[in-house]
């Protein structure tokens, strides 16, 4: 887990902070609250109807009070289950709201957060914490609190009536109570450390197998002979969790079977002391039969809830850790979002203008910036691309230009307005980013495409596709575009999930289209047919591609080279190869690639040199 993400030691979340989530269910908790009160009041009613059968009715052969007497038994018995079963109904459905609430605000919190946040985050840590531990609370928030609620109003109303029959006996049975709330916040406390353990291991363990059992990660295993490797790392990591789960299961059990233990006796040493009042005053003690039955009735009624009690407010101390690492990502900062006052662009009336002014930018973690004082324009309306070697600030640059990553210091500005004043969603509309690990959806063809635009009519689509190069092909298959791509779109290509791609952010017509080596994964014939319908899609919009296969780039109307997050050249493809510097050096090198695969065809792509330019070493920071 994240270290930025922990609590310090020692450190709880705020119990008001958790009751806090049912404030919006005030009114029903309030009728819950009231179907409790009424619960525990009928609760002990009866010890008191036994009082009068054994003392009055039994003795001096009473027929109407034993009637009496029983049918308020009965109606007791009967009010009191059906109160049960409506405040069940009730909390249940708050708990559930609750935990619709909590699963919302975590997941849109979590769409809010940079991109930044989850190159550092594992999914399977994610996922274990909006489905285990949020799922691990659900007890809590659906039965716990009421359970709490009822046990206290319980043990309050057993207590009272315990007191109206006799307050020596009613002393006497609580003289263990103190030692039971020292033990039991003592196993909370342990609980609590044991379950925050627990949760952060099911969450590496989750991880793992979302690493490990998806396409890719089969694949890795497979490929590279780990597959026993992998399973016995998992079995010691499961084995672990298990033994973690064991303790927390166990923690505490042997006080707690003590002190039930102890709470078995008591009912007995009552008999004793009461059968010693009575013999000692039959008539002044204010102890009969009738009171001994009675209070021996509601004490075998106050030990189980009593004992209930601490046991949910163990759980609830446990469970406290699960809320800790949810709040954890609730707290998290949104380091990108929305200033007070953002302007919303529209985007058929942005131009697609954009200014780097002296950006720097680091990446969180890394010494080194990515880009320093970077000065850039990209016209609006012509096609701009970034080359320049591996880890020269391509798509670092990119990155800003979407705004996936703030700068940490200088101005980006489309058509003048600084992107930090423009709203996401806007932005988001405004750019459209195709970059080189495209995603797709578990969902069909269409599915997808209509992520982009979900009132996309099916002309749209087509015309998306026709544009991508990929239309014939669709169409070809035996369900069209209601084939599903399966998990990440496995069922295709490189090639052809790159195309879907491109048709994906085309059919949003956004006026600045940042393609990050959209076309790295086709092969020379589909990218040179692909060409001219990205030319024909590009026109009247800005486009900006960053590009390592420089054949790409060849009729951009400026192309930026950058190395170690500057720019060392700019100019036409003419112009740089004509200057013999470091964009010609990587033409040269990247023209030698082609030739290496495709033959002949690549001869028409070297640039002039002097014959002795292949031999000269390449400029500091770049490289093949």
């Amino acid at each position: 887990m994240r270290d930025d993400l922990k609590l310090a030691p020692g450190q709880r979340p705020d119990l008001r902070r958790v009751l806090s989530l049912f404030r919006p269910y005030r009114g029903t908790l309030t009728g819950v609250l009231a179907l409790i009160v009424l619960g525990a009041a009928a609760g002990v009613v009866s010890p008191f109807l036994i009082r009068e059968i054994v003392d009055v009715a039994l003795p001096e052969q009473r027929a109407d009070v034993l009637g009496w007497a029983v049918g308020g038994l009965i109606a007791v018995t009967v009010v009191s289950s059906a109160l049960g079963v409506t405040q069940s109904m009730l909390s249940t459905r708050v708990g559930q709201s609750v935990m619709h609430d909590l699963r919302v605000s975590v997941f849109s919190h979590l769409q809010r957060m940079g991109l930044g946040f989850f190159t550092r985050t594992r999914t399977g840590e994610i996922q274990s914490r909006i489905f285990s531990d949020i799922g691990s609370m659900q007890a809590v928030v659906t039965s716990v609190m009421t359970q709490i609620v009822s046990a206290g109003a319980g043990v309050l109303m057993a207590l009272v009536a315990m007191v109206a029959l006799d307050w020596r006996l009613t002393l006497f049975s609580l003289i263990a109570l103190p030692f039971a709330v020292w033990m039991n916040r003592r196993v909370g406390r342990r609980r609590r450390e044991i379950v925050r353990t627990r949760q952060e291991k099911a969450a590496d363990l989750s991880a793992g197998i979302q690493e490990s059992l998806s396409v890719s990660g089969i694949l890795l295993g497979l490929t590279m002979g780990r597959t026993q490797a992998l399973s016995e790392a998992f079995s010691g990591d499961s084995r672990e969790l298990a033994d973690l789960e064991v303790r927390s299961e166990m923690a505490g059990r042997w006080q707690m079977a003590v002190f039930t233990t102890l709470m078995a006796l008591f009912p007995a040493l009552t008999y004793l002391l009461g059968g010693h009042l009575l013999f000692s005053d039959p008539e002044g003690s204010g102890v009969t039969i009738g009171t001994l039955v009675a209070f021996i009735a509601l004490q075998a009624g106050l030990f189980p809830q009593i004992n209930g009690l601490l046991r949910v407010a163990a759980q609830v101390n446990s469970s406290l850790a699960l809320f800790a690492r949810v709040f954890e990502y609730l707290d998290a900062p949104i380091l990108i979002q929305d200033a007070p006052d953002a302007v919303s662009l529209d985007p058929a009336a942005v131009r697609g203008e954009i200014r780097f002014e002296d950006v720097t930018f680091t990446y969180p973690g890394a010494d080194d910036p990515a880009l320093e004082g970077l000065d850039l324009v990209v016209p609006a309306g012509k096609h701009t691309a970034l080359v320049g070697a591996t880890g020269s600030g391509k798509t670092s640059t990119g990155y800003l230009m979407a705004r996936l990553y703030e700068p940490d210091s200088g101005a980006i500005t489309l058509d003048g307005h600084d992107l930090r004043d423009i709203t996401m969603g806007s932005l988001a509309a405004s750019i459209g980013v195709v970059t080189q690990e495209t995603y797709l959806l578990h969902a069909s063809i269409a599915d997808n495409l209509r992520f982009a635009r979900p009132e996309a009519d099916d002309q749209e689509l087509e015309r998306a596709c026709r544009i991508a190069q990929i239309h014939e092909h669709i169409v070809s298959l035996p369900d069209g575009y209601d084939t599903v791509v399966g998990e990440r779109g496995y069922r295709f290509s490189g090639g052809e999930k790159q195309r879907l791609a491109l048709a994906r952010t085309i059919l949003r017509d956004p006026p600045v289209l940042l393609l990050d080596e959209a076309t790295s994964a086709l092969d020379v014939a589909t990218e040179r047919a692909m060409s001219g319908a990205l030319d024909a899609a590009a026109r009247g919009r800005t486009t900006v591609s960053i590009a390592h296969r420089l054949s790409t780039v060849r009729h951009a109307d400026q192309i930026i080279v950058m190395q170690a997050g500057g720019i060392v050249e700019r100019g036409t493809y003419e112009e740089l190869v004509a200057r013999d510097g470091a964009f010609a050096q990587l033409a040269r090198q990247d023209a030698r690639r082609d030739q290496a695969g495709t033959g002949p065809e690549a001869q028409e792509q070297l640039p002039p040199h002097d014959p002795g330019a292949g031999a000269e070493p390449l400029s500091p920071g770049l490289r093949p």
